[in-house]
């Protein structure tokens, strides 16, 4: 009998200095799995006080009979309900803290601080590069970095205080996602963006560009500021994983077997390479310590492709106004997600049509009803659940704070936002 397919992927190896964007699909009786201490490696909710692996990993091809698997043990990964006390197995805590009203203080600034580091005299620029920055995002992924930042400060002996280099790392993981945002809206041709028009739907695609750049270039020099080559490597790998992340999105794959890891690999990539290593990079000012390192790393990676995975989720739940953005946004892209990946089990027809890129006229409606039909939104929630509770598991060997708490919290929101 062939192994259930979670636990083929464990099998997938990388080269002794990264960490397999995989590895965390575990055993679903939760025993751990062991990540090498050496690596280096959209959206908003509704609760918020105020408003809102290196470059070098490779996945060893072994040939892996995904379907079959994946259809023989399909009552095992389908999960009916999904509860927000999911993930409390692994933690005891009655009540865990609010990760938006305990960031609250270290965010209240942080849109005045980056339009400082975008200051420029010409006045049309300004207008571009302030345009997302107008503090009614939720800022998830400065939260994300400052409170871990402080859960570290805690567990390392030192006062929760954040340090200046630590803040300013918040600062630039939300100018990077930013940019990306931005570019990303030129290559789609998106005209929507957070319930309002992209910059360029009101400035043209030439001018959005250019704003991408410069905000990345002012990040840039920001990185540069606090002084540590470490951070300084493991920021800019983000950037990398953005663009390589971007040019895996415009391919698929004809093999069915190599269609989740592509999809996984993407997602980190473009979504979870960011929040991993910006966590990554505040424990390194605080801890010399590897193993503390690549807890923030496992936190922020796992953290991040289960918020991609209920992005993915929602594209096919959530209505256009509700998402601020067009539903089914990523078929018209000809984007095969996760809910259309399980949807593929059970209705083959899907395949041709992902293979031309839902282009063909009726293509983006057929496949919406076959997602809907099938177990492909449930099979994605219980997907993110899982890497929730890897997140949980990873975090929680730090000591116990108000931050560290928070931080597992967040896990649970990831899972039960609706926008």
């Amino acid at each position: 009998m062939a192994a259930p397919w979670w636990r083929q992927c464990l099998k997938w190896s990388t080269n002794s200095t990264s960490t397999s964007l995989l590895e965390t699909l575990w055993h679903f009786n939760c025993r751990s799995v062991s990540s090498s201490a050496s690596s280096l490696g959209r959206p908003s909710w509704n609760s918020r006080p105020g408003d809102e692996p290196s470059s070098s990993t490779q996945i060893n091809p072994q040939i892996l009979n995904f379907t079959s698997s994946l259809n023989r043990h399909k009552s095992r990964l389908l999960c009916p309900t999904l509860q927000s006390c999911c993930c409390r197995t692994i933690h005891s805590d009655t009540k865990l803290k609010d990760p938006f009203t305990l960031a609250q203080k270290d965010l209240t600034s942080l849109y005045d601080d980056i339009k400082k580091e975008l200051f420029v005299s010409k006045e049309e620029l300004k207008s571009l590069c302030d345009y997302y920055f107008d503090g009614k995002g939720k800022a998830i992924r400065p939260m994300i970095v400052v409170l871990m930042a402080r859960a570290l400060n805690i567990h390392s002996n030192k006062a929760g205080d954040l340090l200046p280099g630590q803040r300013a790392i918040a600062m630039i993981s939300e100018m990077i996602h930013t940019a990306s945002l931005v570019h990303d809206d030129v290559i789609d041709g998106s005209d929507k963006r957070r319930g309002k028009r992209t910059i360029n739907e009101v400035w043209g695609e030439r001018k959005a560009i250019l704003a991408g750049d410069f905000i990345l270039s002012a990040a840039s020099m920001a990185l540069a500021r606090i002084g540590n080559n470490t951070v300084v490597k493991v920021l800019s790998q983000v950037i990398e994983d953005l663009v390589r992340g971007e040019f895996m999105q415009l391919g698929s794959k004809e093999n069915e077997n190599e269609r989740f890891k592509h999809y996984l690999e993407k997602t980190f990539k473009k979504t979870a390479s960011l929040i991993a290593n910006s966590c990554k990079a505040v424990s390194i000012l605080v801890n010399s310590d590897p193993e503390v390192h690549e807890i923030a790393y496992q936190y922020g990676k796992n953290v991040g492709i289960a918020f991609q995975a209920m992005d993915d989720v929602l594209d096919f739940t959530s209505g256009a106004n509700h998402l601020g953005k067009p539903s089914a946004a990523d078929l018209k892209l000809g984007l095969a997600t996760g809910p259309v990946l399980f949807a593929c089990q059970q209705f083959p027809e899907l395949h041709a049509m992902i293979m031309r890129r839902f282009s063909s006229n009726g293509d983006v409606d057929r496949a919406w009803q076959y997602v809907l039909q099938s177990d492909g939104v449930q099979q994605t929630n219980y997907l993110a659940q899982r890497y929730c509770q890897e997140a949980i598991r990873q975090i929680s060997k730090l000591r116990p704070s108000p931050e560290r708490d928070a931080l597992i919290r967040l896990t649970e929101m990831v899972l039960t936002r609706d926008k």
